[in-house]
């Protein structure tokens, strides 16, 4: 299986575990929200957020133009501690997203 298929794979997991545990929203933050400069728009938006209304939409467009795949980025240790309150119930969501990270991370 190549990588952008490993990847979408693992981007349709996170999703079902964001649902699963409640994260998924049915609307997006309001427009001011995307217009953020800092890293995880952490003044705009709660991880989760970030999570279903960038970075998956940016994977997923990267994904559909066969765009290169980012390398060695990490994003779980941002949502551990962005979700460290709500750790054991976010532990299936960290697991996944940590998947996404080694495996991009070792990327060629």
């Amino acid at each position: 299986m190549s990588i952008h298929n490993q990847v979408r794979d693992n981007l349709q997991t996170i999703e079902q575990s964001m649902r699963d545990l409640a994260l998924w929203q049915a609307a997006p933050p309001e427009p001011e929200a995307f217009a953020s400069t800092e890293p995880f728009y952490v003044d705009r938006m709660q991880a989760e957020e970030w999570l279903q209304w960038v970075f998956l939409p940016r994977m997923y467009a990267l994904l559909e133009a066969y765009a290169p795949l980012p390398t060695q980025f990490a994003v779980t240790p941002y949502l551990e501690l962005a979700l460290k309150d709500r750790e054991p119930n976010c532990l299936p969501l960290l697991l996944v997203v940590q998947s996404l990270d080694n495996m991009l991370y070792k990327a060629p």
